[in-house]
């Protein structure tokens, strides 16, 4: 059976995530311009460490090791939540927040939650790093959105903490405004936006 390739106007780069939420968003904001792989894809299907201490060392560990065993250009993102009143935290445990061996949206919500109950300072920020991997050389995008932490879960569009994330000069929660907006807006889509200004940039 022939498999159909790509066109040569459309490029093809590997998202070093096989997290589908996070994938449907991306390609979202690429749109048709690029075509993007997940690790399955591409039959990676390792569990990547993510042992930095910062989100430019996880990000930076993930694309290094697609591009060592698959030899593809690729990127990889790691986001944060950095909460004021809690000194910056969860920051680069905030996908681990509740439980440091496995991922729990609800429970990392509800934690935070319960930790700013008494708490009159919410201020907040998303921020995401992407390393890119492109043509042997190694490239740095970021991207942040400021805003508040909700007393309780609003919307149920989005995931993760999106619920309880509520974005300067919005009234509405990212899971209250929808993919759309968020995907204008966000701090993935911002650090996204970059990447995809340089790949504009750079000859077939």
């Amino acid at each position: 059976m022939k498999t159909e390739q790509p066109t040569s106007a459309v490029r093809t780069l590997v998202f070093a995530t096989n997290n589908e939420h996070k994938l449907s968003e991306v390609r979202d904001i690429f749109g048709s311009r690029y075509r993007i792989l997940s690790l399955s894809d591409i039959g990676c299907h390792a569990d990547i460490p993510e042992t930095a201490e910062t989100l430019e060392g996880n990000a930076l560990q993930k694309v290094q090791y697609v591009h060592q065993h698959y030899g593809l250009d690729c990127f990889a993102d790691d986001t944060g939540l950095e909460v004021d009143a809690l000194d910056g935290r969860p920051g680069v445990h905030t996908a681990r927040y509740a439980f440091a061996d496995r991922h729990d949206p609800e429970a990392n919500t509800t934690k935070l939650l319960g930790e700013l109950e008494k708490k009159s300072n919410r201020k907040a920020r998303f921020r995401t790093v992407i390393a890119l991997v492109y043509k042997g050389e190694l490239q740095f995008f970021d991207g942040r959105v400021e805003g508040t932490i909700t007393t309780s879960r609003r919307g149920t569009q989005g995931f993760g903490y999106d619920p309880v994330f509520q974005p300067d000069g919005y009234e509405e929660t990212f899971a209250e405004l929808g993919v759309e907006v968020k995907n204008r807006i966000s701090h993935r889509a911002r650090a996204v936006a970059k990447l995809v200004e340089f790949l504009g940039s750079q000859p077939a």
